[in-house]
């Protein structure tokens, strides 16, 4: 079954072919006005303006210019994130973050060789660094074979190009004509998968694509607020653009914390927000939550992982009609969206959504390539102006994954009569199990089911003998408000007395939603989940230190 795209929205008034140049009009119409707050400092318009201007100014002094692509590796949320992608956009040059791009853990470091495998794999000749960054920037240099220059917008600093003084703003146009003939389909942005199916992938993403992201982002009102907690360099990225651009302020912060998340809101009056799913419990489980003031809040997005159903209704019934579910890829950026509305119904809450205007969502089958009618399983296939280009370094990977058109996202779905789509796993993420398939995605579906269940991760293990076994990490929900599902009030049921009670109350559940051969061999309680960058449950660190206990 295909789902056609609804028409786009549109756009403000405020017309630019290219999305640096919009921002920058912006920007040139309130020069006083603050439009990034990152610790203690304030940036106003001006301020930003001209930093923009002067560093691309520096960036082309040093060769920096049409298809070139240069990294970005700053403190996490650095306003020199956005400097430096701002700069090099209107250069017509790439960017790639390689501060953030970590397969293990978003909280822990990527290796220094790791990060010179993405400079290596994208071609970079510059590595852009803050004084954060400067100690690793030269560890990095030592791992690449080719030349790589390093400099800094911070002064200056040794070994550092400095991009404030080099070269002032003479010779950089910003008019709509000279940024038009920017927008070929030259590699823009590279963002690094997390991970969570195998390598680490560079996807690579034209300055068009980039372009439409923002100009078609999720409507942000008048003057909107915006928190950030996620990677810039991730799904945030085109919000953050068009916050600035519609005459509004982002408040950076390096990471999520439920508390200063809550007290960020209410001393900068937020609107809006991106969050991870585990955030969202985090925040709602906050001993502050309720009497925290989020008045000011009108979207709260959210992503990454499947959410559980019952946390989903709590979350409704605390936050209002605020919440809007997004599901993506990094290939092909944002696919569909559950809506506030839809978080009314509860018969919705495990699903993915309808498809976002602009995207076409076809089901095809995984070996013919036949398109599959409604309520049947096949791969989900979209289209639309915003996916990638393709891989660094991975034609034949590129040539499979993007086939006439339509990108390949490896996800197992359908699509029901309302056009709503519904995800039940991924292609060559089976594990099979005493003679049976059995998806993850199911399985989680049916823990996330679970009152009890908070969060929730399923995947294969093998044993000595190479047989797979069904694995669950589950994050407990204990006490709280939990609905029911059924609209009555909360139960609270006694809770299981230690792990082997919740493990065969869980099994029993699962064998009673799927069947007995898709319950968990082993289940391990956790407090929290380890999560990619991207706010996915990292799958192959949790595989990892189950094959570990298991062999111990």
């Amino acid at each position: 079954m295909t789902s056609q795209p609804q028409s786009a929205p549109a756009r403000p008034a405020r017309e630019h072919p290219h999305y640096v140049g919009s921002l920058l009009a912006a920007l040139g119409e309130e020069p006083e006005r603050v439009v990034v707050r990152w610790r203690d400092r304030v940036h106003t318009a001006g301020e930003l303006s001209g930093t923009v201007v002067t560093a691309a100014a520096g960036l082309a002094a040093h060769g920096v210019g049409p298809g070139t692509v240069l990294g970005v590796l700053t403190a996490p949320n650095s306003p020199d994130m956005l400097v430096a992608r701002y700069a090099a956009h209107l250069l017509g040059a790439g960017v790639v973050h390689v501060g953030s791009t970590n397969a293990a853990t978003s909280g822990a470091v990527l290796p220094a060789a790791a990060q010179a495998t993405a400079l290596t794999e994208t071609g970079a000749t510059l590595l852009v660094a803050d004084a954060a960054g400067a100690v690793q920037a030269r560890a990095v240099r030592a791992h690449v074979p080719g030349p790589l220059a390093l400099a800094c917008l911070e002064g200056p600093a040794d070994g550092f190009l400095d991009l404030t003084a080099e070269a002032g703003e003479g010779g950089i146009r910003t008019d709509p004509a000279a940024l038009a003939s920017l927008m070929p389909r030259v590699p823009a942005v590279t963002t690094y998968t997390s991970g969570s199916t195998g390598r680490p992938k560079g996807v690579r993403r034209s300055l068009a694509a980039w372009n439409h992201m923002v100009a078609t982002t999720v409507d942000s009102g008048s003057r909107p607020r915006m928190l950030v907690t996620t990677p810039l360099s991730h799904t945030i990225g085109p919000m953050v653009d068009a916050t600035i651009t519609s005459g509004g302020t982002v408040v950076l912060h390096e990471e999520f914390d439920a508390g200063r998340f809550l007290d960020a809101v209410y001393a900068h009056r937020v609107t809006r927000s991106f969050l991870a799913v585990p955030h969202i419990y985090a925040l709602i489980d906050h001993p502050d939550f309720a009497s925290a003031d989020l008045g000011s809040l009108q979207q709260l997005i959210y992503g990454g992982c499947p959410a559980s159903p019952a946390r989903l209704e709590q979350a409704v019934r605390a936050l209002g009609p605020i919440l809007i579910q997004t599901y993506g890829t990094t290939e092909s950026w944002g696919i569909s969206v559950l809506t506030p509305p839809d978080h009314f119904r509860p018969e919705l809450l495990d699903g993915a959504g309808r498809p976002i205007p602009g995207v076409e969502v076809v089901v095809r089958d995984p070996e013919t390539g036949r398109e599959l009618p409604t309520a049947t399983t096949g791969e989900v296939c979209v289209r639309s102006p915003v996916m990638m280009d393709g891989y660094w370094g991975d034609d034949e990977r590129s040539r499979t994954v993007l086939r006439d058109g339509w990108l390949h996202t490896g996800d197992l779905g359908h699509l029901d009569d309302e056009g709503h789509l519904r995800l039940v796993g991924r292609l060559g993420d089976v594990i099979k199990s005493k003679g049976e398939k059995v998806h993850p995605t199911a399985v989680e579906s049916a823990l996330l089911f679970h009152p009890r269940v908070a969060q929730a991760a399923v995947f294969g293990v093998r044993d000595g003998d190479e047989v797979e076994h069904v694995h669950a990490a589950v994050v407990p929900h204990r006490g709280g408000d939990v609905s029911s599902g059924t609209g009555s009030e909360p139960s609270r049921p006694s809770e299981p007395s230690g792990p082997e009670e919740w493990a065969a109350e869980l099994r029993a559940h699962v064998a009673a939603v799927l069947s007995p051969f898709h319950a968990p061999a082993v289940i391990t309680l956790r407090e929290r989940l380890p999560l990619t960058a991207s706010g996915k449950p990292d799958k192959q660190l949790l595989r990892a230190e189950a094959g570990a206990a298991s062999a111990g």
